[in-house]
C-alpha cells in the first residue's frame, strides 16, 4: 500500500518517527502548502515532495490528511474520484452535511474508502457498538491549556457551550473530537470547551447514555512537541488505524 500524507505538520510527523518498516505499508508522497515542511518529512523518510497535489493522487493507494478542514473540503473528493482510500484526521469538515453527503456518494460509486481514526479520546468502540441501539446523550467536557489555544490567561474560563457543529466552526484546530463522538453516535453532540491555566494537557471527558447503559471516559492527552494543540494519542490513532489496514486480525468494532 502506497500511502501519501497531505499536511507535513505534528501528526505526520509523530507518524513518521513512529510508524513501524513495514513491506505492504510504504510512506512515499508529501504535500503541503508550506514546501519546507514537505521537504523536512521527505528527507527524513527518503521520500519525494508533490507541487501538484494531483500527482500525488495518481500514484498512491490511500492518502492520509492532516492539515485543515479546509484541505479535507478542496482536496478529499479528488482523492475519492479516483477510487483511492483516504484517512481523515480534520473530522470537523465532516460535521458540513452536504459535504458529507458529496463524499458518502462519491466513495459509494468508486468504491473508495473513507477512514476516520479514533483520536484524542477512549471508548469510540463502545460508542461505535451503542450506536446499534439508541444513544440518547452525549456530552463532551474539553479542558485545554491557555498555550493550546494560544491564550494568556490565569483563571479557569468557559469558551464554548454548545453542539459538536458549531463547535468544530469555532474551534477548527481543537476540537475535532466532538465531530468524531458525532459521527459514532449519530447525534450532534454536546460539547463543553474550558481553558484551564492549571493543567499542561488537553483532558476529554465523554459522557454517554443509551439504552445499552452508560459509558464515562476521561482522557488525558499529552501534547506532541511541535504542536500544543495537537494531542500525541491522536497521531497514534492514525499509525494504528493504518497498521489495522493491513493486519489479518481486527480488533473492536
Amino acid at each position: 500500500m502506497i500511502v501519501g500524507i497531505l499536511g507535513c505538520g505534528a501528526i505526520a510527523n509523530v507518524l513518521i518517527r513512529k510508524i513501524e518498516n513495514k513491506e505492504e505499508i510504504l510512506i512515499k508522497y508529501f504535500y503541503d502548502r508550506d514546501i519546507e515542511k514537505a521537504e523536512n518529512l521527505a528527507r527524513v523518510s527518503n521520500g519525494t515532495v508533490v507541487l501538484d497535489f494531483q500527482d500525488m493522487v495518481d500514484n498512491v493507494d490511500l492518502v492520509l490528511e492532516s492539515a485543515s478542514q479546509s484541505s479535507v473540503k478542496e482536496l478529499i473528493p479528488q482523492v475519492l474520484k479516483k477510487g483511492k482510500d483516504v484517512i481523515i484526521m480534520s473530522v470537523g469538515a465532516l460535521l458540513d452535511n452536504d459535504f458529507w453527503n458529496e463524499i458518502n456518494n462519491i466513495s459509494k460509486k468508486t468504491g473508495s474508502k473513507i477512514h476516520i481514526p479514533s483520536g484524542a479520546i477512549a471508548g469510540l468502540d463502545a460508542i461505535k457498538a451503542g450506536s446499534v441501539g439508541e444513544i440518547k446523550k452525549v456530552l463532551l467536557t474539553t479542558r485545554k491549556s491557555p498555550s493550546s489555544l494560544g491564550m494568556n490567561i490565569i483563571e479557569e474560563e468557559i469558551l464554548f457551550v454548545g453542539k459538536a457543529s458549531e463547535a468544530v466552526k469555532r474551534f477548527p484546530l481543537n476540537i475535532n473530537v466532538a465531530a468524531t463522538l458525532s459521527i459514532a453516535s449519530n447525534l450532534d453532540i454536546d460539547v463543553k470547551i474550558l481553558v484551564d491555566p492549571k493543567v499542561d494537557r488537553n483532558i476529554h471527558q465523554v459522557l454517554v447514555e443509551g439504552d445499552f447503559g452508560r459509558v464515562i471516559t476521561e482522557t488525558e492527552n499529552l501534547p506532541c512537541e511541535s504542536n500544543p494543540k495537537t494531542s500525541i494519542l491522536a497521531a497514534y490513532s492514525a499509525i494504528q488505524l493504518l497498521n489495522g489496514l493491513i493486519e489479518p486480525f481486527n480488533l473492536g468494532t
